[in-house]
């Protein structure tokens, strides 16, 4: 179980080595972009109710902590899923990915 730490401001967002590196590359071709956009995801159960929100932005650190150090296979079609969600909702639903 990799992490995905935003800003610094929050407990670190728990997720699967596998998803977090399709994140990666989607999360870093927006931003790479200068495309901001809307995160969302459920925290680890029984510390906050609903969901959170993020907004992402560019200028706003980020960091992708894997498990393992060897890199899972990247499926290109997860990657394209993945960026039509997106783009389509401008919000990324960490939770409903697959």
């Amino acid at each position: 179980m990799g992490t995905l730490e935003y800003n610094s401001s929050r407990p670190p967002i728990e997720v699967d080595d596998l998803t977090l590196a399709h994140l990666k590359i989607v999360i870093g071709t927006k931003l790479r972009r200068n495309e901001s956009f809307m995160m969302t995801w459920l925290p680890e159960s029984g510390k906050l109710a609903g969901r959170l929100t993020t907004w992402m932005h560019p200028s706003i650190p980020l960091i992708f902590t894997f498990d393992d150090a060897a890199m899972p296979e990247i499926d290109p079609k997860r990657i394209e899923h993945m960026m039509e969600r997106l783009s389509a909702r401008g919000d990324l639903v960490l939770d409903q990915l697959d």
